[in-house]
C-alpha cells in the first residue's frame, strides 16, 4: 500500500447522551497523513448536549453532565467541524453510527467518502474471533500505550481507530482495493460495480 496515495482521511468517534437520536457530548477527528495518525493536527471537543447525558452513557464513556456544564453547545462549533471535515474521507470503526450522527449534526455535509474499519476487518481477517475494536487492536498487536486517554473517550478511540485502519491498510495493494473492501453499500464513496454490456446482437 502506497499511503502518500490517499486523499485526506480524518478518523472519527462521537460519544453520546445516551438519547434516541443521540446528541453529541464528544467528538474527535484525527487526521491520518502519509500511513500515520497526526496527533498534533487531532481536533477534540466536549460538548454541552440540549438533552442530560444518561446515567447508562455516563457508565460507558465517563462524561458526566458536570463535566460539560461549561463545554460550548453544538451551535457554537458545528460550523468549525463542518470546516475541519470539509472534503476529506471520513473513518471510523462501525462508520455508519459515527457518520449517521455527523449527517444529522451538519445538515448539508457529505464527505468524499466513508471508510468503515469493522467492514475492512471482516474482509481482511475472515475468520477473526471478534470484529469489536478492542479485539481487533489485541489481534493486529497493536500498541495503544502512547495513546493519550482511556477507552471510550473520543480521542483515544479515533486514535485506535486510526492505527486499525493504516494496520488493516497494509493488506490491501492500492487505494482502489481498500475501497472495495472498506466502503459499506449506500454510504459515500461506494462504488457500484459496473453492468455488464449488453450483446448487440440480442434483442
Amino acid at each position: 500500500m502506497d499511503y502518500s496515495t490517499w486523499p485526506l482521511v480524518v478518523v472519527v468517534d462521537v460519544e453520546g447522551n445516551g438519547a434516541q437520536p443521540p446528541d453529541l457530548v464528544e467528538l474527535a477527528a484525527v487526521p491520518v497523513v502519509n500511513g500515520r495518525p497526526v496527533p498534533a493536527s487531532t481536533r477534540s471537543a466536549l460538548i454541552r448536549p440540549p438533552r442530560p447525558i444518561s446515567p447508562m452513557a455516563v457508565r460507558v464513556h465517563g462524561i458526566t453532565n458536570e463535566a460539560v456544564a461549561a463545554a460550548p453547545t453544538w451551535t457554537q462549533i458545528g460550523e468549525r467541524v463542518r470546516a475541519d471535515l470539509e472534503g476529506a474521507w471520513i473513518a471510523a470503526h462501525n462508520a455508519h453510527v459515527d457518520y449517521g450522527v455527523l449527517s444529522r449534526h451538519l445538515p448539508g455535509w457529505q464527505p468524499a467518502g466513508v471508510l468503515d474499519t469493522l467492514r475492512l476487518a471482516r474482509a481482511t481477517y475472515r475468520k477473526a474471533a471478534g470484529y469489536g475494536l478492542d479485539a481487533l487492536i489485541e489481534l493486529c498487536g497493536i500498541d495503544l500505550s502512547a495513546v493519550p486517554g482511556k477507552r471510550h473517550r473520543a480521542a483515544f478511540d479515533a486514535h485506535a481507530a486510526a492505527l486499525l485502519l493504516i494496520h488493516l491498510a497494509g493488506h490491501h495493494a492500492t487505494w482502489t482495493a481498500l475501497l472495495a473492501a472498506a466502503v459499506p453499500p449506500g454510504l459515500p464513496g461506494h462504488r457500484h460495480p459496473p453492468r455488464p454490456q449488453e450483446d448487440p446482437t440480442l434483442w
